[in-house]
């Protein structure tokens, strides 16, 4: 289902930062769907090495946004604004060498992201699109779920029967020792 109305993103990215992509990925999932203003909060308190990159970017992302709309004469809200997307890629990775017992050497490799972060502004009617997706997602049946739950029915059953039979087999073993 299309919406009619087309709603603008506002990209930046830093390319070749020196940090590896899963590092970057953690403090990106922190931020992503979050009000611009809230993901620079979260950002600016964030342990991390690479928040302070990520934090340029988002700025940055923020100030492409504000240029735009003063320049194209488009009517963004910049406080309505919510981090849509927010990425880290694999970049090349530097060969290095460094050295080991008895004249060897070991290689490793010094990995490098890009971050690719872009805004959108918050719409009543995208979001009103977006919870009735998550709906129709929750009223699927499941096809293996009835099976699941008859199988977990019938095995506490069985160790309820067995729980019974266990005390009257050991009255009879005790019958039968005496």
């Amino acid at each position: 289902m299309a919406l009619a109305t087309e709603t603008r993103e506002f990209r930046a990215q830093a390319r070749f930062q020196r940090v590896s992509p899963q590092k970057a990925r953690l403090v990106l999932d922190l931020i992503k769907g979050r009000s611009v203003e809230e993901a620079l909060t979260t950002v600016a308190f964030t342990k991390k090495v690479v928040a302070p990159m990520v934090e340029k970017v988002l700025r940055s992302a923020l100030q492409n946004a504000n240029y735009l709309s003063q320049e194209q004469g488009l009517d963004v809200d910049v406080d309505n604004l919510y981090v849509k997307t927010a990425i880290a890629n694999e970049g090349p990775r530097m060969k290095r060498i460094r050295p080991a017992p008895m004249g060897r050497a070991y290689r490793y490799q010094r990995r490098l992201s890009h971050i690719a972060i872009s805004l959108a502004e918050k719409n009543d009617a995208s979001l009103a699109h977006v919870v009735g997706e998550e709906h129709e997602v929750e009223a699927a049946p499941v096809k293996g779920a009835k099976k699941k739950k008859a199988a977990a029915k019938r095995a506490p059953a069985k160790k309820a029967a067995a729980k019974k039979a266990a005390p009257k087999k050991a009255a009879a073993k005790k019958k039968a020792a005496k």
